[in-house]
């Protein structure tokens, strides 16, 4: 139990897919010890979204969304203060038990938009008003890249005599590391996943429009316990590379032949993510396609064997890029293979520019894929580090899906 907590939670039984107060604790005691270590009173972080907004998520419990900003300060010692879209001025006590208020104290509401520029400090000034209260003289800022603009250069400016530091990256790895519940709620995402792609496989028929295919993806993914996502998708007629694309590009009809492409990138119940990629050919696939995914089956499979305690994240991106063109394809100069949480791209990044290594009981998802002018190569999955290793924890075939 939390040291400012004197009770268990209680749960609401609005909330679909809860963490546990146990899981929030243990998340709390470890940033206490660092902020303790390092003389922070206080963390400030906003965002305004849950596809890559987790950190107000894992702090608080509860995700941001449709672009309303969003912002967490978290006290070293006491209860977290939320400021999100509401009332003007609007302040709401809580006892700090029931979730989703387990171990908040305040809500602190205004009506600011990021469309009315005016109010674009509003956030801030609340969040000045809280540090100023409290008497916190060096504060730390989580995930600035995920502020709006506004909000960060107001609470610099009007936060007098404070001392601000970065301890993002002090939060990213522990964040990275997942726990034994946390790894249970990211199979459930996968298994979530794979039900999808299998039911997609039977439903997908000439005459759909890409559309509506991925949006059945999604009706699915929601059955399913899904809470949000993404969802990419294209199909091209034989002979050429079938792509991923978004919703406003998705008019193509389908037919007898043609090759479909889906990316399921859904968040499973309890807001974690992970994601599944397969190609689907409306009828048999030919040798070529089945080579090119092979292929990248095989590149895969040279990141897996990689991926183990304490492997240097820059090392395994540059044995990426070797294999690649040992076999004829070009460098991956794009994000292939990364960890996921909340986040549906959240460090370590596997490529040339990250410090991280991989540790055990992270969350990571490799996708090698190319392309050609005839065909693409492509496959999508997650895997969790054991302490030999990943571990795959997606079950869907690595195969091209045929409906015949």
């Amino acid at each position: 139990m939390s040291a400012v907590m004197d009770k268990p939670p209680r749960m609401n039984e609005r909330l679909c897919n809860p963490i546990s107060g146990q899981e929030l604790d243990r998340r709390w005691t470890a940033v206490r010890n660092h902020m303790r270590s390092q003389g922070i009173d206080a963390l400030v972080m906003q965002c305004s979204n849950d596809f890559l907004g987790g950190y107000v998520r894992w702090f608080s419990g509860s995700p941001a969304t449709h672009a309303y900003p969003r912002a967490v300060v978290f006290p070293l010692d006491g209860l977290i203060s939320v400021v999100h879209q509401g009332n003007a001025g609007g302040v709401v006590n809580t006892d700090g038990i029931t979730h989703p208020n387990y171990g908040i104290g305040k809500r602190l509401t205004t009506p600011s938009f990021v469309t009315a520029a005016y109010c674009g400090g509003y956030d801030a000034d609340i969040v000045v008003a809280e540090i100023a209260a409290n008497g916190w003289k060096t504060v730390g800022v989580v995930a600035p890249a995920t502020w709006y603009y506004t909000f960060g250069t107001q609470l610099k400016e009007q936060a007098k005599g404070v001392t601000f530091v970065d301890a993002t990256d002090a939060v990213d790895q522990i964040k990275a590391i997942k726990s034994v519940e946390e790894i249970e709620w990211i199979r459930r995402c996968a298994a979530m996943q794979d039900q999808v792609m299998a039911k997609l496989r039977e439903h997908i028929r000439p005459g759909m429009k890409d559309f509506e295919v991925a949006a059945y993806a999604q009706y699915l993914g929601q059955l399913l316990g899904s809470e949000q996502g993404i969802f990419l998708a294209g199909s091209a007629p034989p002979g050429r590379p079938a792509d991923q694309y978004e919703r406003w590009q998705m008019g193509r009809t389908i037919r007898k032949g043609d090759t479909y492409r889906q990316l399921v990138e859904n968040s499973g119940p309890g807001g974690y993510y992970t994601e599944l990629a397969r190609f689907i050919v409306v009828g048999r696939a030919s040798q070529e396609q089945k080579d090119a995914v092979a292929l990248s089956v095989e590149a895969q499979k040279e990141t897996l064997k990689r991926l183990v305690p304490g492997a240097s994240c820059r090392e395994i991106f540059a044995a990426h890029n070797e294999y690649m063109l040992s076999k004829g394809l070009p460098e991956d100069k794009r994000l292939y293979c990364h960890g996921q949480g909340y986040d549906l791209v959240e460090r370590p990044l596997i490529r040339g520019d990250e410090p991280m290594n991989i540790e055990e009981n992270m969350n990571i998802v490799c996708h090698p894929g190319f392309g050609n002018a005839t065909v693409a190569g492509g496959i999508c999955d997650n895997y969790i580090i054991g302490p030999d290793g990943a571990i795959p924890i997606h079950k869907t075939p690595q195969i091209i899906l045929e409906t015949e």
